[in-house]
């Protein structure tokens, strides 16, 4: 997988993303068949890529970065699936009002923005819950630095499960 130098682009490390899809399967290899995502902050696209892997159907790609949305597109390039892949190069809030518009609804739906934009991880998380992308048993997934907490309450998102791995954590979001 390519990536760009910077501590921006920072990928989910790959024991992380494999815990992170190891809960999310739970043991059943199919679980994750036919689920569409949205990768957000996407950098490399590793998450959504790995998504893809385990048979998602649909992941919508959302880098602001015009250089790290090329680096998806590259990265993308070696993948032979017959998910439904699109990137958007857009900011995330104004790439989540893109997508409702456009009446998408998701499974799961993953951040991961740059450590240091911690004001981001609130504001994303309260306009996914204000809006109607997460289908009713929807997950809302955000990485994060484990010396940071982003919340437990996001308008309708409760965190239900935070996991501590290394220097990095996981949080996970329903609506409730």
């Amino acid at each position: 997988m390519l990536s760009l130098p910077g501590a921006d682009i920072r990928p989910t490390s790959d024991r992380l993303r494999e815990t992170l899809f190891d809960i999310l399967t739970a043991g059943n290899p199919t679980a994750l068949e036919a689920t569409t995502w949205i990768d957000l902050f996407a950098g490399t696209g590793a998450v959504g890529i790995e998504a893809v892997s385990r048979g998602a159907a649909m992941v919508y790609f959302v880098e602001s970065s015009r250089r790290a949305a090329e680096l998806i597109r590259k990265n993308l390039t070696s993948l032979s699936s017959n998910a439904n892949l699109e990137i958007l190069n857009e900011e995330a809030n104004r790439a989540l009002a893109q997508l409702q518009r456009g009446g998408i609804q998701a499974d799961f739906v993953f951040l991961d923005p740059p450590y240091r934009l911690e004001q981001a991880y609130g504001a994303t998380l309260e306009k996914l819950s204000d809006s109607s992308l997460l289908r009713t048993h929807g997950i809302a997934i955000a990485e994060h630095q484990k010396k940071f907490d982003p919340g437990e309450r996001f308008g309708k998102l409760t965190r239900y499960r935070k996991l501590l791995q290394g220097d990095a954590a996981l949080s996970f979001y329903r609506l409730r």
